[in-house]
């Protein structure tokens, strides 16, 4: 069985955001990159079920510029066997992101399609569910846990108020919430050896694809400084302070 997953590159959560000047994005210069850790974790379940004889090729893929080379690369040290980069000036939307990803998966025929539910810098969750629904296979999004019996995957996801356990016949569409598998620690020989290996580059051309840009950002701010809490002595005076600020 191949599988064909998907890998964002995205600012280190752990940095602090800042914001260009002119108030038109974040500010990227200099900032701390990694793998999207949505992504990763999608990554790390499949390698596992690689090692457990389940999946028989892992096929990474990522959109963006050269710098997406890195995060690839990742991909291949954890247990990757090739590697495709989709050359983008701009990051693209969640829909031309499934697009691109459906042409791939046209031209390599994989069984399964396995990406993070969502990316930490837009937090969209739009691309698996768009991606499932082009291609017209079933989907498990938000993925928990994963199991494949009879040629079926049991897809474990959580909902409000308990879990949904879903039955999806092959090829699908898998989304991977943080609990689906914790990602192994990478050890040098395996980033070196992951050097080595060749990262094939496509143009959204070849693939049929013209990722034109369908909304327009208008802006980015800070969130406004919160007040300076208020401690209260019961609820009674908790009530009179709301009614004071207008709060029903």
């Amino acid at each position: 069985m191949k599988a064909l997953v998907a890998v964002k590159r995205v600012p280190d959560g752990n940095a602090p955001l800042r914001l260009k000047m002119d108030c038109s994005g974040v500010d990227l210069a200099g900032m701390p990159m990694r793998i999207n850790p949505f992504d990763e974790a999608a990554l790390e379940w499949a390698v596992q079920r690689k090692e457990a004889g389940t999946i028989s090729e892992i096929v990474a893929v990522s959109i963006g510029g050269n710098a997406c080379q890195e995060t690839l690369r990742h991909a291949l040290a954890m247990g990757a066997d090739r590697a495709f980069l989709i050359a983008a000036e701009h990051a693209p939307e969640p829909l031309a992101v499934a697009k691109l990803l459906r042409a791939l998966a046209e031209r390599e025929q994989p069984d399964l399609i396995v990406l993070g539910k969502q990316a930490s810098d837009d937090d969209n969750a739009q691309t698996a569910p768009m991606l499932a629904a082009l291609l017209g296979w079933p989907q498990g999004v938000f993925a928990s846990n994963v199991a494949l019996e009879n040629n079926t995957l049991q897809v474990t996801r959580e909902i409000e108020g308990g879990q949904e356990v879903l039955a999806l016949p092959l090829p699908a569409v898998i989304s991977a919430d943080l609990r689906l598998a914790n990602p192994r620690y990478l050890k040098l020989p395996q980033l070196l050896q992951a050097k080595k290996k060749t990262i094939e580059t496509l143009n959204p051309s070849e693939l049929g694809v013209a990722p034109a840009p369908r909304l327009e950002l208008l802006g980015v701010a800070p969130p406004p400084a919160r007040k300076p809490a208020v401690k209260v002595a019961d609820a009674r005076e908790l009530v009179a302070l709301l009614r004071q600020e207008g709060l029903p």
